[in-house]
Order: structure tokens, then sequence, then C-alpha cells
């Protein structure tokens, strides 16, 4: 893939941040939402290639746009496979809280492992220094022990990410009996995900089940970053089962590394709604707004983070 489509890309995502960004706080996550996925769908079709969303925002019988299966572009250029989400983690950029990002993946033909909306996945991600040294396979005890041995800290000094979620309470009481710091977040385990490569966050794990197309996303982002993301599908029900085996996943048991979510050349941009771990958010000035974002690609891991000044004097133009 050509290296101006990611500066392309980032393009779509600092107009989506900008457009769900006017939203923060206002309690409509929906709204936020909206306006994020309207931002994305509008300029996508000036980007020359032949794109398909393999991961988006659902299936075409739910929404009207990013939908599985939708062809964005120009219609000419490479033919790409997009995993996007407009807006990831609405319910905080809803009431202000740190870590709403948009973000886009884009890799060639079958890059991505599909998966049905709304699936979950249990997920182990870490940076560089944790990648061959954590296992999903393994206790979380162990886990823990081997990540803070490969950083050479004591382990209770090591900081965990988990959703705050019911389903977690016996992950969290792990945690406490090993003596971890935990960081409980409502929302946005890909932010939390991408955080872990970055040492200023102070995040150095992140655990637990959470969205099966956010873990998709954050691979190709960790792809190219030097971390890893292991998954394994944790459907609820048969009716889920019986999803993952329309998109040709038979062994719903098994484990994913990031390098069978996310194959091949893949190029990762995100850029921040509200202010978090990985990115400060969208800042409105009179005359404009400033929007912090990275662009990154698997096939060199450049890693280039953008701050750009948007000029406007009403509402953002894209």
């Amino acid at each position: 893939m050509d290296r101006n489509l990611a500066l392309e890309v980032v393009r779509v995502t600092e107009a989506a941040a900008l457009a769900s960004a006017q939203f923060m706080g206002r309690g409509d996550e929906a709204a936020a939402d909206a306006a994020a996925v309207e931002a994305m769908h509008k300029l996508f079709f000036d980007i020359e290639f032949q794109g398909e969303v393999v991961i988006g925002e659902g299936d075409r019988d739910s929404v009207s746009m990013l939908y599985t299966g939708e062809q964005l572009g120009t219609g000419r250029g490479p033919v790409i496979e997009v995993a996007l989400d407009a807006l990831e983690g609405a319910t905080t950029c809803a009431t202000g809280a740190p870590n709403a990002i948009a973000v886009i993946a884009i890799a060639e033909h079958g890059g991505f492992l599909r998966c049905p909306p709304h699936m979950y996945m249990d997920k182990i991600a870490v940076g560089p220094v944790g990648k061959g040294v954590v296992d999903l396979d393994r206790s979380v005890q162990e886990n823990l022990y081997a990540l803070a041995e490969a950083k050479g800290v004591r382990v209770h000094n090591l900081t965990v990410v988990v959703l705050d979620r019911p389903r977690h309470e016996r992950l969290v009481s792990e945690l406490r009996r090993v003596g971890v710091r935990i960081k409980l977040i409502s929302d946005g385990d890909l932010s939390a995900a991408l955080a872990t490569t970055r040492e200023e966050s102070g995040i150095d794990l992140l655990l637990g089940i959470g969205g099966a197309a956010q873990g998709i996303i954050a691979a190709a982002a960790l792809r190219c970053l030097g971390g890893e993301i292991q998954g394994r599908f944790k459907p609820r029900n048969q009716e889920e089962v019986n999803l993952l085996r329309q998109v040709g996943i038979e062994d719903w048991q098994k484990k994913y590394t990031a390098e069978e979510m996310a194959r091949g050349n893949v190029v990762f941009a995100a850029t921040g709604v509200t202010t978090g771990d990985y990115l400060e958010g969208a800042r409105f000035y009179r005359g404009g707004a400033m929007t912090n974002s990275v662009v990154m690609r698997s096939k060199t891991r450049t890693v280039r983070f953008m701050k750009t000044f948007h000029h406007f004097e009403d509402h953002p133009e894209y």
C-alpha cells in the first residue's frame, strides 16, 4: 500500500474526531457516534482506492453507513479491506471521560480476521517488552510475574487495565490478590491496548473480555508498534456460535495472535476525541480546532504523531 494512503486515512479519523468531540460531555452517546459515522463516511469517498468494510459499525440491516460489506472509495486504485470504529468510546465521549478515539485500520485483501458485529473476545495486550512473555493460555499470576521480570520491576508496580464490568469481578479479585495496580475503565479498551506500548502512559497490560472488533483493530496497531495482542472469541449463546460459523470460524476456542488477526501489510490511524492515555483529545479555539493523531505502517514500523490545526469559522469543514 502506498504511504500516501496512510495520510489520507488519518484525514478521515480527524474528521470523525472533530465531529464527535463537539458532543463531549453532553450525555448523548448516540448523537456523538452518529456525528463521527457521518463525518467518516463522507470523506472515505474522496480516497483513491477500492475499499470494503470488513469490520464496521454493524450489519447492513442495523446501520445505514459504514456497515460490513459497504464499498468505499472512488472505485479506482488498490483493493483494500477496512476495519474501523468511528467513535471507540461513545459513552466516554458523552460523559467527558478519557480515551475516546476515532480509528481506522486498512489492509490488503484477506488481511483481517472476520468477526460478526457485537461479538466479544477475551484479550491480553502488551507492549514490545512483553511480546513473547505473556500468553492468553497462562494464568494471570504467571503472566504478571513474567512481565514484571521482563520489565525489571516488582510485580506490585505493574498497572493492569480492565474494563469495569460485572463479568470481570473474578479477574479483578485475582489481580488484587497478586497485588498489582489496577486501572478500571468504563469504555475504550482499544485505546488502553495502544497505551501498553507507550511508557509514559504507565500502563503495562490489558486483560479481560471486550469487543472482538476492537481487538482486531488493536492487532493492526500493535503489529506496527511491536507489541502483541492475543484473543479468543467468547460467544454468549448458540446464536453467536452460529454467527461465527457463518464467517468461517468453526473453532471459536482458538487463540489468535496479532499476526493472525491482522495479516500482511497494514496501516493504522487514530485521532483523539477526549484526552486519554495514548492521544490528546480535540480542542476547539476561536476560528478552528486542534487534533492529535497517530498514523503507522507495519511494513516500515514507522509511527507518526501529528498535531493538526483546522481552520473554520463555525462548524468544522471536512
